[in-house]
């Protein structure tokens, strides 16, 4: 199964901030949201056209003050999922592009800062097509819009393409377009995993009794 959780990657050698080179003094005091909101315009500059060039969509950036440092979040996925070797790439490359540009004079992110490189969660809206796609399989829930008022809808993704997803519920299969629906959630089914649980379950059992008889004999 593809990693698809949150593992995060600090920057800067044995997981220290980075510092660059840009200006200090009021910056570290506390920035108004609309600088935060510059930078971030700024760092999006930076980090998409490595995102893409590696093959993967950048699905979110944000930035944010964490004391005396800024705390860079990029969110990165890709059809299949993204896995942690794939985020730690991710990462480097995205790390020494914020270097370059800082080299640069582009003032990207003044002061010390953390950056983080993550796939995204279960807990991330589905809002694009492409979120779709890559949870054809899952179960959601989603507000489907309609002429008689929004209704609550909990279906299994079967198929999705650039226009519409196709739900499968107790009421059969139906196909909806994007435009009529607001932002879905992944539902986590337990069933699955306790079904995932038991037959690892088994298969480490039989592995201890080989294992058993082995040192018996």
């Amino acid at each position: 199964m593809t990693q698809r959780g949150r593992a995060t990657r600090s920057s800067g050698p044995a997981g220290r901030p980075r510092r660059s080179d840009g200006p200090r003094g009021p910056e570290r005091s506390g920035a108004p949201r609309g600088d935060l909101a510059a930078r971030r315009a700024r760092l999006r500059e930076v980090i998409e056209p490595v995102v893409t060039a590696a093959g993967y969509d950048l699905e979110d950036l944000s930035v944010s003050r964490a004391g005396r440092r800024h705390v860079v979040r990029v969110i990165v996925d890709a059809d299949g999922g993204i896995n942690l070797d794939a985020v730690a790439d991710v990462s480097r490359a995205v790390s020494t592009a914020l270097d370059a540009a800082d080299e640069a004079g582009g003032d990207i992110v003044a002061g010390e800062y953390q950056l983080e490189v993550s796939s995204p969660g279960v807990d991330r809206p589905l809002t694009l097509p492409r979120h779709w796609r890559r949870n054809v399989g899952r179960l959601v829930k989603v507000t489907v819009r309609g002429d008689a008022g929004d209704r609550q809808l909990t279906g299994r993704v079967t198929a999705a393409d650039d226009e519409r997803v196709t739900l499968e519920t107790d009421a059969g299969s139906a196909a909806h377009p994007y435009a009529e629906l607001g932002p879905g959630r992944v539902q986590v089914e337990f069933s699955r995993l306790d079904d995932l649980a038991d037959a690892d379950l088994d298969d480490d059992t039989d592995t201890d009794d080989e294992d058993l008889e082995d040192e018996e004999r």
